[in-house]
């Protein structure tokens, strides 16, 4: 299936008719108070569509539906929550080729990392339904002759802000798991990929059968981000994005004494041991580094290799880079797709050109046509090198060598980020004996750094966010939940008043 501008798509999953210029509140589809805005396919400039927009106002009345539908969705009998999302996986699976050919044109995904992404959303529908039925509090002791619980609630509603990069799974990973433990949410998806990040997922829960107000959809910019961090009906937010964004999303969640679940961006580090089979590092670091043009969050920035190997490591993965086919992945077979908009590729091109001038070595790439940014290696970064030390969120892979552990330790962690970490070796215990010393809340021995499996603890520390939040149960439990002491007495306590 191709979609193609102003086609007529009636009788598909996503058709336009029923979403188009439009959010979803209480159950309806209907116009934005903010209007509507261009779904712009990034390969070609071509308009696929157009999304409804919100305003806090439409926030506002969206989060008061919520909270009134949360209550009535929290009494609901867990068999019957599981088995909404486990119809949700399966809608996605026999939709895949429509949502996917979606996540292609509209993210500039390649169709292996739109399945992959589809496959990991899928996969977080079928673990979130495991959690209804998972044991929800404890057993306490008690110095008085009671029954003391703790017990785990809903937090009640949740609001999940997620981003263009990878809108599946960064958005279905907290809709998931909030929805089944019991919690109303007001999504926000990034407007730019709305239809796979936003649309696609209420149109799944739609035809599930959750009831009406469960999940709201609003659609909007940072005036609607900060209207669902303020609003007194929300209760937990779940945000995706910059670490920049994060901080004042922090900051004014705890104003509001409201938590706030923070995966925010990375740098993260590939460290090459001398030991390392040359081949194998340079294929991980590829895919690593310029996987979905390197706009993934875990995506390999540093790369910290042996000087014994130091050459020889630059030069195969220069020639890696310029092997790679760009272009657009809906009508061509290319390893990457384009950048997702021009701003975007404005400021990778410049963190490329002022590294250069800072003193990296240009090995390969660093010229664009279009949104298409050819894959990019700088060798002997300087340390303050803006590529090195910021997150590019592009293609782009600055090398620099060490000659001790300790100095390869010093060098992956010397970053105000710390998400995700791979380090390639011969022996595998000696590259655990590293990690151990490096701050991260993700490790890969003898992998890269980009990995998502529904059932995992996903999340990093420092300036990547507040810590693993997110995948698997205990962390999702932890995540949109509340805990509750309750203590039952045979007869009421006497007290000397």
């Amino acid at each position: 299936m191709t979609l193609t501008t102003n086609e007529t798509k009636t009788g598909l999953f996503l058709d336009p008719a029923t979403w188009a210029g439009k959010i979803y509140v209480n159950g309806e589809w209907k116009i934005g108070a903010g209007g509507e805005l261009p779904v712009i396919e990034p390969s070609t400039g071509q308009e696929l569509g157009r999304i409804g927009i919100a305003t806090p106002a439409d926030v506002a009345v969206a989060a008061a539906g919520a909270a009134i539908a949360q209550k009535t969705w929290a009494a609901t009998p867990p068999s019957v929550r599981a088995g909404v999302l486990r119809k949700a996986a399966a809608l996605m699976e026999k939709h895949a080729d429509e949502i996917m050919d979606w996540n292609v044109r509209e993210a500039g995904s390649v169709p292996d990392f739109a399945g992959f992404a589809l496959h990991v959303g899928i996969q977080e529908c079928y673990e979130a339904a495991s959690l209804p039925s998972h044991p929800l509090g404890q057993l306490l002791s008690s110095e008085e002759p009671r029954i003391s619980i703790a017990q785990r609630v809903p937090a009640g509603v949740v609001g999940v802000v997620s981003p263009f990069n990878v809108p599946i799974i960064l958005g279905i990973r907290a809709v998931a798991p909030a929805l089944a433990l019991g919690n109303a949410v007001v999504l926000k998806p990034d407007p730019r990929t709305a239809v796979t990040g936003g649309v696609m997922m209420v149109r799944v829960f739609e035809e599930a059968g959750l009831p009406a107000g469960v999940l709201q959809l609003v659609t909007g910019g940072a005036d609607v981000g900060e209207a669902m961090v303020t609003d007194p009906n929300i209760r937990v937010i779940a945000f995706t994005g910059s670490t920049r964004a994060g901080r004042k999303v922090g900051e004014l969640a705890g104003k509001h004494l409201k938590r706030a679940h923070l995966e925010l961006g990375g740098n993260s580090a590939f460290i090459v041991l001398e030991d390392a089979d040359v081949d194998k590092a340079v294929n991980l670091a590829a895919w690593g580094s310029f996987l979905h043009q390197g706009q993934i969050c875990m995506s390999i920035g540093r790369h910290v290799v042996h000087e014994s190997i130091f050459d020889q490591y630059v030069e195969k993965l220069a020639a890696k880079a310029e092997s790679m086919a760009v272009g657009n992945p809906a009508t061509d077979h290319v390893h990457l797709g384009p950048i997702i908009d021009e701003n975007q590729r404005d400021r990778i091109h410049r963190l490329v050109l002022d590294s250069v001038e800072a003193g990296a070595e240009l090995k390969a790439g660093g010229s664009y046509d279009g949104l298409f940014y050819r894959p990019t290696v700088l060798a002997n970064s300087p340390l303050d090198g803006p590529a090195y030390c910021e997150e590019v969120f592009g293609p782009v892979a600055s090398v620099v060598k060490f000659s001790t552990d300790d100095e390869a330790v010093q060098l992956a962690s010397a970053s105000d980020y710390g998400l995700s970490l791979g380090i390639v070796t011969s022996d595998a215990m000696r590259g655990l004996e590293l990690a151990q010393r490096i701050p991260s809340g993700i490790v890969h021995i003898n992998d890269q750094t980009v990995n998502d499996e529904a059932n995992a603890p996903f999340g990093g520390v420092g300036a990547s966010g507040t810590g693993s939040r997110q995948g698997g149960a205990e962390a999702n439990i932890e995540a949109f939940t509340e805990t509750r002491w309750i203590t039952m007495r045979r007869v009421p306590g006497a007290f000397p008043f």
